[in-house]
């Protein structure tokens, strides 16, 4: 399999990392990225080829992913409309619909539509896809090889449901971040110095992950073990349960929801 990379940014990066790490090789890689200095990071990082631009060379490839910002994805693609064959296109723009990346392409069948987190780019992190039609067995087989170099992998057979994975695992990590602020911040307010409020609050969401990770019963039920009746973590859930924090948790995430259709709504109009 032959992948050129349109984009050289962050993304591409873990993704080139991650594939070079499961045996991938260099030669079988290349990247398009306008800047330099990004192309030379990338050759001197990964001995991979990289243009400024979509040539004959670039277009030279099995699977085309497109690894830039959802407001530059119309002009990133224009070189590739009407000079693609058979090539399967993997997108990892947020927000921007099968439908609108097909019709840019000049009616291209072979597209899937991903939304991969940030954890990825240590290995870490979870990716949605989202297989237009035209795609069959080995392209779905192609782009879960690319995006599962980088962590785990779930397909979703309604596009409508790809904003709810932004909202749940794209932007997550954010939410899980300012709870460990918070967390950290009220052990600074006990009287813990910063860098120990810290450590005490990213180990405590690292190990409870991993042991989430590790456990087949329920969440409900890992967190009821470490809720003794009348006991503290009891007292702090009560606390949480009188605040409406689980209410406002699941409001946040359909306001994601929502905020990420009206930018796919957005992005498409043009």
């Amino acid at each position: 399999m032959k992948i050129t990379f349109i984009g050289g940014g962050n993304m591409a990066v873990a993704l080139i990392g991650g594939l070079k790490k499961k045996g991938f090789s260099a030669a079988g890689i290349q990247v398009v990225e306008p800047n330099a200095e990004a192309r030379e990071r990338l050759t001197d990082s990964f001995g991979v080829r990289c243009a400024p631009a979509v040539d004959a060379a670039a277009l030279n490839c099995e699977v085309i992913v497109l690894a830039v910002k959802p407001q530059q994805m119309r002009d990133a693609v224009a070189p590739l409309t009407g000079a693609l064959a058979t090539q399967l296109i993997v997108s990892i723009a947020a927000g921007l619909r099968i439908a609108d990346m097909s019709r840019w392409l000049g009616g291209h069948a072979k597209l899937v539509r991903t939304m991969p987190n940030t954890p990825a780019l240590i290995g870490s992190g979870v990716t949605g896809l989202c297989a237009a039609p035209g795609v069959d067995a080995d392209g779905r087989a192609m782009a879960e090889k690319i995006l599962g170099a980088v962590g785990r992998t779930v397909w979703i057979e309604d596009e409508a449901q790809m904003d709810a994975v932004t909202a749940v695992s794209g932007s997550g990590p954010g939410y899980v971040f300012y709870l460990m602020e918070a967390l950290a911040d009220a052990a600074a307010d006990l009287g813990f110095a910063p860098e120990v409020a810290r450590l005490l609050a990213v180990e405590t969401f690292l190990g409870a992950a991993r042991l989430a990770e590790t456990s087949p019963e329920p969440l409900s039920l890992l967190r009821e073990r470490v809720t003794s009746k009348g006991g503290t973590t009891a007292a702090a859930l009560q606390s949480f349960d009188e605040a409406g924090l689980r209410a406002s948790i699941a409001r946040g995430v359909q306001a994601a929801t929502a905020r990420g259709r009206e930018l796919g709504d957005l992005m498409g109009k043009h």
